[in-house]
C-alpha cells in the first residue's frame, strides 16, 4: 500500500486558500502529506519518504478527547464537546450501543409531509423531486440521531438510488424521503430484511425498473427487464468475483478471478422481479390545476411494492445454483432469491470491506475486513447479517482505533465533501431560522460546489467505485483503493474552497427562505438562513493558538501536525482582530481559522 496524500489532486488547495484569504503562510502549512495530530507527530513533504516530527505529547486528558472525537468522527459527523465527554466517561463501545439503541427521529417523509411538501395545489409539488435535497441535507446536518444517520449515508452509497433517477413518478421527493427512511430505519437491524425492504422500495423501483417490470411475451419478444436482477448482485450483495473472507479474489486454477454469476444468471433472476407495482391503496384525489387530472395519493410512496400475478413470470429460474420451479408464487420466488443472495459467502466481505471505506479507511487490510466479514456471518449468537453488530466491529475494530494509524502512511481516508459539510453544521450547531431548510444540490457548478450532495449520486455506481486506485500517484504503483480521490480534481478543489467560502461566514445563503417554494424573483428576505452558532469561537478571537487548537480537536481530532497548527496560528496572527472588535470582523475571524482547517490536507485526509 502507499501513501494516503494530497499529490496532484488536492496540491492547488493550498495556493487557492491563499490567494482567497492572503495568507501565503498556510501554504506550506497545508502541503503535507498524511498528517498526524500534534500528539503522535506528523508529517512534511509529500510521497512515501516523508520525514517524521518528533512527538510533542499532550497530557493524558487532552489525548483521551483525541481519541474520543477520532472515534466519534467515524461514528457520526461531529464532535461536539459534550459528545467527547460522553464517549469519555461511557467508553466507545458502550455510548455506541446507547446510540444504536436510540428510536430513529424524524425521518424523511415525514420530515417532507411536515412542511408542506404533500399539499395538491398551484406548486405541483407533486412534479417535484428537489425537496428531497433539502430533506437530505437537513438529515445529515441535524437529524438527533447522528449515528443512525452516518450509517444510513453509508447504506445510501451501497444500495444506490440517485433522487435524479425517480423523477417520471408523483411525488419523487416523497419516494427519496420513503428510500431515506428504509435505511434508517434498517441500519441497525439484519441485512436480509434491509435487502428485501430496499428491493421493494418504491424509489429503487422506479430507479432500476422493477415497478412495471412484466414478464416475458412469446408473441412480441418481451423479455423481463433484466437492470435490478443484475445490480442487485454486482452492487447491492455478492460483487463480480468470488471472494476469500478476507475480501481477496478467489483464484482459478489458471491463476484467474472467478466470476460470481453469468449472463444466464442475470436472465433467470430477473424472472423473480417481474409483476411488480405501486400500492394504490392511499387512494387519489384530484388536482385542482388546470388541466385536472386524477392524482395517487402521496401515500403510495412509502408503501412496499405489491405483487400482481398476472404480470409475474411463472418461468422456471436457475441461478447461483438455486431453483425457483416453474409456477412458484411470486412472493415465495421472492424469498427463494433473496435467501440465496443473503446466504452467499461473497456478501460477508462484500459488504463489510466497502462499509470499512465509508466510515474509517479507504484501503483497509484483508485482516481487517475478515473480521468484521466473522461477525457479518455470525455476530457470535449464531445470526446472520446483524448491522448494529457489524458497524460496531468496524468502529471499534484495532486497526480503526490504534494510535498507529495517525502517523501510519497507508492508512486513513479522504473526507467526502458532504461529510465535511454536515460535520461543520452540526460542530457549529447551525439551523435554519425559518426551519426550511431550503439548501440547493450544490453538485453541478464548477465554480463554488461541493461535487456531491446526499442521495444524488450521478449512477447507481454511486459517486465513487470501492475499487478506484488514483492514476498517477504513489497509491497507482501498489494500487492501493482511495474512492473518494475519483472526486478530486483541479475544478473541485477550487470549486470546493470557494463554496466553503460562500458560507463559513454568515451562513448559507437562501432565497425567500421562509416560504417552502424558491420564486423565480429575489425577495427582500434573500439571505442567510442556515446560520452556525460560532459564540464559543468568537470568545476567542484575538487568540489564536487557542481558537486552532480548538478546532484542531473538534474538526480534526487533534491530528493537525506542530508545524500546520504554528503556521495557521501565525497566519491567523496577522488579523489584529480581538474582542473589542465589530461583530463582523470577528466573525471574520473565526471564519478564516474555519477555512484554514477545513482546506488543509490534514484535515481532508481523515486518520
Amino acid at each position: 500500500m502507499a501513501e494516503i496524500e494530497t499529490d496532484t489532486a488536492l496540491e492547488s488547495a493550498p495556493r487557492s486558500i491563499a490567494a482567497a484569504l492572503g495568507s501565503a503562510a498556510l501554504l506550506e502549512a497545508c502541503g503535507g502529506g498524511g498528517g498526524g495530530s500534534g500528539a503522535a507527530g506528523g508529517t512534511t513533504g509529500t510521497g512515501a519518504a516523508a520525514t517524521q516530527t518528533p512527538p510533542a505529547l499532550p497530557d493524558a486528558t487532552l489525548l483521551a478527547s483525541y481519541e474520543a472525537a477520532r472515534f466519534l468522527q467515524r461514528a457520526q459527523f461531529s464532535s461536539t464537546e459534550a459528545e467527547i465527554t460522553a464517549v469519555k466517561s461511557q467508553g466507545a463501545s458502550a455510548w455506541l450501543d446507547q446510540q444504536m439503541a436510540l428510536n430513529s427521529s424524524t425521518g424523511g417523509y415525514d420530515w417532507l409531509m411536515q412542511r408542506g411538501y404533500g399539499v395538491i395545489d398551484i406548486n405541483k409539488f407533486y412534479e417535484m423531486e428537489y425537496q428531497s435535497n433539502y430533506m437530505a441535507w437537513y438529515q445529515i446536518m441535524a437529524a438527533p440521531d447522528g449515528v443512525r444517520r452516518r450509517v444510513a449515508l453509508a447504506l445510501s452509497e451501497f444500495f444506490v438510488v440517485s433522487g435524479a433517477g425517480v423523477g417520471t413518478i408523483s411525488w419523487p421527493q416523497f419516494a427519496m424521503g420513503a428510500y431515506w427512511d428504509v435505511l434508517c430505519k434498517n441500519a441497525f437491524g439484519n441485512f436480509r430484511t434491509l435487502l428485501e425492504d430496499i428491493t421493494l422500495n418504491i424509489a429503487m423501483g422506479e430507479y432500476l425498473n422493477t415497478l412495471g417490470n412484466q414478464k416475458e411475451d412469446l408473441a412480441s419478444g418481451r423479455l423481463p427487464d433484466e437492470n435490478y436482477a443484475r445490480e442487485v448482485m454486482q452492487l447491492f450483495s455478492i460483487g463480480l468475483l468470488q471472494l476469500n473472507l478476507d475480501g481477496t479474489p478467489k483464484l482459478g486454477t489458471n491463476g484467474q478471478p472467478i466470476e460470481t454469476f453469468t449472463q444466464t444468471d442475470v436472465s433467470n433472476l430477473a424472472r423473480v422481479f417481474t409483476g411488480y407495482e405501486s400500492d394504490n391503496s392511499e387512494g387519489y384525489s384530484q388536482s385542482a390545476v388546470a388541466p385536472t387530472y386524477t392524482l395517487r395519493n402521496v401515500g403510495y410512496t412509502r408503501r412496499p411494492m405489491v405483487l400482481n400475478a398476472s404480470r409475474h413470470s411463472a418461468l422456471r429460474a436457475e441461478f447461483l445454483g438455486s431453483v425457483v420451479p416453474a409456477g412458484t408464487d411470486g412472493k415465495a420466488a421472492l424469498k427463494i432469491a433473496l435467501d440465496t443472495l443473503f446466504n452467499h459467502p461473497n456478501v460477508g466481505p462484500f459488504f463489510s470491506r466497502q462499509m470499512i471505506q465509508r466510515l474509517v479507511c479507504s484501503d483497509p487490510t484483508p485482516t481487517y475486513v475478515a473480521r468484521v466479514a466473522t461477525v457479518f456471518n455470525n455476530n457470535g449468537n449464531g445470526v446472520r447479517g446483524d448491522l448494529a453488530a457489524v458497524f460496531k466491529a468496524i468502529l471499534l475494530d484495532s486497526e480503526a482505533t490504534s494510535a498507529a494509524g495517525l502517523t501510519s502512511t497507508t492508512f486513513g481516508k479522504l473526507r467526502e465533501p458532504m461529510v465535511r459539510t454536515a460535520q461543520w453544521a452540526r460542530t457549529f450547531k447551525a439551523t435554519s431560522l425559518k426551519g426550511t431548510w431550503k439548501i440547493g444540490n450544490p453538485n453541478y457548478s464548477a465554480v463554488d460546489a461541493l461535487g456531491q450532495s446526499p442521495l444524488q449520486a450521478p449512477s447507481v455506481f454511486n459517486f465513487f467505485r470501492p475499487g478506484y486506485v488514483p492514476p498517477s500517484t504513489a497509491m497507482a504503483v501498489t494500487k492501493s483503493t482511495a474512492p473518494e480521490f475519483q472526486l478530486a480534481n483541479e475544478s473541485t478543489t477550487a470549486s470546493y474552497i470557494n463554496y466553503l467560502q460562500n458560507f463559513l461566514y454568515q451562513g448559507m445563503w437562501v432565497r425567500a427562505p421562509e416560504l417552502i417554494t424558491s420564486p423565480e424573483n429575489a425577495t427582500s428576505t434573500d439571505g442567510p438562513d442556515i446560520v452556525p452558532d460560532y459564540s464559543a469561537e468568537l470568545a476567542l478571537v484575538g487568540n489564536p493558538s487557542g481558537l486552532i487548537n480548538r478546532l484542531n480537536l473538534l474538526l480534526c481530532a487533534g491530528q493537525l501536525s506542530t508545524e500546520t497548527v504554528t503556521m495557521m496560528v501565525d497566519a491567523l496572527s496577522y488579523d489584529t482582530s480581538n474582542s473589542k472588535s465589530s461583530d463582523n470582523a470577528k466573525r471574520s475571524y473565526v471564519a478564516k481559522a474555519i477555512m484554514f482547517v477545513m482546506c488543509c490536507s490534514e484535515y481532508l485526509v481523515q486518520k
